[in-house]
Order: structure tokens, then sequence, then C-alpha cells
């Protein structure tokens, strides 16, 4: 099997997400290098998905959407992107607990 890497984007909202969760991990729970740590990995798993980012099982979303959502599982955190084409689109970050298909796109 051939794998290629895929261009890649981020939303402002992915961005937006993921940022809120650095913040609370750093301010409110006074954990600075976790949040690193967790940027981190998050860059190290979507890079490591470019090569073959449609390989995976997409998400079960109760809604019908015109791309299916792939799910990235980070820690408590799940990253969600979409394919369009040779773009890998990452959309939201979102802590795992939360009601997903309310807060997907």
């Amino acid at each position: 099997m051939v794998s290629r890497k895929y261009k890649l984007r981020y939303l402002p909202l992915f961005e937006y997400d993921l940022m809120e969760s650095v913040e609370y991990i750093t301010n409110i729970l006074c954990n600075a290098e976790a949040a690193s740590d967790l940027v981190d990995e998050v860059e190290a798993s979507i890079k490591k998905r470019l090569f073959n980012p449609t390989s995976f099982e997409p998400y079960p979303s109760v809604k019908k959407r015109q791309l299916p959502y792939y799910p990235i599982y980070v820690k408590n955190y799940i990253v969600f992107y979409v394919v369009i084409g040779d773009v890998m689109e990452v959309r939201r970050f979102l802590y795992g607990k939360r009601d997903i298909d309310k807060h997907l796109l």
C-alpha cells in the first residue's frame, strides 16, 4: 500500500479549542508542563496521521455529514478532522467526556 503525505489545514475553531484547553490546564490546574506536553502530543499525533488519514474508522456521528469526521484520541481529548481531496482539515479539539455530537459542526 502506497501512502502519501496530505496537506494540513487547521480551522480557527480547532485553534480556539486547543488554546482554551491549554489555558485551563495552565491557569486553573496550575500545570504548565502538562499543557505543553499535551500540545506536543497533539501536534505529533496529527503529523503522524497525515500519511494515511482515511485509513482509520470515521467517528460514528448521529448527524448526517457531507464529509466523515475522523477522530484522533490524545489523552482525554479528541482531535477531529475531515479529508477534502489532498487536504487533511483539522476542525475540533474536544474534551472526550463532553457531549461530542452537540459540539461538532
